[in-house]
């Protein structure tokens, strides 16, 4: 195969698993959580199999044109964002990096000896630095105590939080356990595809030339 029918493939490739990785964002398992953010049938999958399939150019630039879609689809968000830093962290922090990252799978994946350790390890890290984006936007971008009292006040947890921790603190309480409560069940069913789908069709992992 010639290097232009290599690339024609590949990109024929990518754009099937963005479609494919959009679909399934768009049916969550659950409903949406209220300030953002939901688990999904394994929709960072496809982008992940592709950083692992074709390495880290291909991975990023796949994962990159896919944050573009997400934040296409959430751009309405903006709207909430009361100053133009808010807006810029917004489209930084809740869209293109947190998945433009999941195109660094490929790479963290390339030095382990065997192939399924580095599938799994490489799809936790991808998924946990999309976490930490989404942890860092919860304080920078959409910080709000109110919001953030309101919330513990669901679990009693108000007083011991108020006497316990100034309002920065709770804040960043707040973005960490919201963003943890659909990020951990999304990541633990993301990398068990994902061994899943290598124990069943290895092939499906293999690095392309």
């Amino acid at each position: 195969m010639s290097t232009r029918q290599s690339h024609v493939r590949t990109l024929v490739e990518a754009a099937l698993m963005i479609a494919l990785a959009t679909v399934l964002s768009l049916f969550p398992l659950s409903l949406a959580w209220t300030r953002g953010g939901s688990i999904t049938l394994l929709s960072m999958l496809p982008i992940i199999m592709m950083s692992l399939r074709h390495g880290l150019k291909w991975g990023l630039g796949t994962a990159f044109l896919y944050s573009l879609i997400q934040f296409a689809m959430g751009i309405s968000n903006l709207a909430y964002c009361q100053t133009l830093g808010a807006q810029i962290g917004c489209v930084l922090l809740d869209y293109l990096l947190a998945f433009t990252a999941l195109g660094l799978a490929g790479a963290i994946a390339k030095p382990f000896k065997k192939r399924l350790a580095g599938v799994a390890v490489s799809t936790a890290v991808v998924c946990l630095i999309r976490f930490v984006c989404s942890f860092l936007s919860g304080y920078i971008v959409w910080k709000d105590y109110d919001t953030a009292i309101e919330w513990l006040n669901n679990f009693g947890w108000t007083a011991w939080f108020t006497e316990h921790l100034g309002e920065n603190a709770l804040c960043w309480f707040y973005s960490f356990a919201y963003n943890f409560s659909y990020m951990l069940p999304e990541t633990i069913l993301t990398v068990a595809g994902a061994v899943v789908l290598y124990k069943a069709m290895p092939k499906l992992f293999a690095r392309q030339a």
